[in-house]
C-alpha cells in the first residue's frame, strides 16, 4: 500500500483449478477451459494517517467482477458514532453491483474511518481527517456522506475546488447542517465559534459547484429544514425529499439513485 497521491488498495483475485476433460479424450488443456479468474471486489486495509495521528481502516468497494484498483474513486464518509463499517452495512457494495449492471460505467467506492464525533473537521490536537481525505487517500474523482458525513463531503468539496481539481460528484444525504451556533455548540465538536463558522457548508455555498451536487433527505428527518435551506441556496444539479425518517431504512433506499448519480458524473455520461 502506498500513502500519498497513490492508491490505497491492491485488489486481490484468486484463480480455480482447470476442468478435468472427459477421459476419452487426449487433447491437451487449452486456455478456454481454464476457470475466469475470480475477482476480488472488496478489499480491506489499513494504513498509519499523519493527518489523524493514528491507525485507519479503510474499505474500498468494486461492483461484483470488478477490482477496485482499477477504476476511479468515489470516498464515502460515514455517520455520527459509525466507522468504516457504515457504508458496508448499509449495502453500498450491493447496490454499486445493481446500478453497474443496469448501465452505469463501474467506478468503486471507498469508505474509511473518520471518527466517531469528528464531523470530518479538524478537531482534537493532531487529528483532521479533512487533511487525510485530501492528501492520503490518493486520487477521489467523487464523494458523497451521510449526515455528519454529509457535512464532511460538502467540506471536502470546498477544498477541492479551491485547490482547482473540482470533485466530478458531490452527494449530501440527510444532511447534519446548523444554522446557528448554539445548535452547532450543543454537539460538543468545534472549538468556538469561529471554526464553526469555517467549515459550516451553509455559510459557504457559493463554493460548491452546484452543478455537481446532490441533496437526499427524508420527509420526517429531523434535518429536512437545513436539507431543503441548502438545496434553495445551492441549487444543486439534483434533490430528492421523499418520505423517510434519519435511519438505515431511508439510507438504503435512496443509496441506488444516489450512485447512480455518482457513477454518471464520474464518467461524463449524466
Amino acid at each position: 500500500m502506498v500513502v500519498g497521491g497513490a492508491a490505497l488498495v491492491v485488489a486481490g483475485c484468486s484463480t480455480g483449478n482447470a476442468p478435468q476433460r472427459p477421459a476419452a479424450s487426449s487433447a491437451p488443456a487449452t486456455s478456454d477451459t481454464a476457470t475466469p479468474r475470480r475477482v476480488q471486489s472488496m478489499t480491506t486495509t489499513k494504513f498509519t494517517s499523519t493527518a489523524r495521528g493514528r491507525e485507519v481502516n479503510v474499505i474500498t468497494m468494486a461492483p461484483d467482477g470488478h477490482a477496485p484498483g482499477e477504476l476511479p474513486k468515489c470516498v464515502a464518509l460515514h455517520g455520527r458514532g459509525g466507522d468504516v463499517n457504515w457504508m458496508v452495512s448499509l449495502g453500498v457494495q450491493k447496490f454499486l453491483t445493481g446500478v453497474v449492471r443496469a448501465g452505469v460505467p463501474p467506478f468503486a467506492v471507498i469508505s474509511v474511518d473518520g471518527g466517531q464525533d469528528t464531523y470530518w473537521v479538524d478537531g482534537e490536537p493532531g487529528d483532521d481527517p479533512q487533511r487525510m481525505l485530501l492528501t492520503e487517500l490518493g486520487p477521489i474523482q467523487a464523494a458523497f456522506g451521510i449526515s455528519m458525513g454529509a457535512f464532511g463531503a460538502l467540506r471536502f468539496a470546498r477544498s477541492r475546488r479551491a485547490d482547482k481539481t473540482d470533485l466530478k460528484a458531490v452527494g449530501a444525504i440527510s444532511p447534519a447542517l446548523f444554522r446557528d451556533w448554539p445548535t452547532a455548540e450543543s454537539k460538543h465538536v468545534f472549538a468556538d465559534q469561529a471554526h464553526w463558522e469555517a467549515n459550516e457548508p451553509l455559510r459557504h455555498i457559493g463554493e460548491v459547484d452546484r452543478t455537481s451536487l446532490g441533496v437526499w433527505c427524508g420527509a420526517s428527518d429531523p434535518f429536512i429544514t437545513v436539507a431543503k435551506a441548502l438545496a434553495n441556496q445551492a441549487r444543486p444539479a439534483t434533490s430528492s425529499f421523499t418520505p423517510g425518517a434519519h435511519d438505515g431504512a431511508y439510507w438504503s433506499g435512496v443509496l441506488p439513485e444516489v450512485l447512480t448519480f455518482v457513477g454518471r458524473r464520474i464518467s461524463g455520461t449524466a
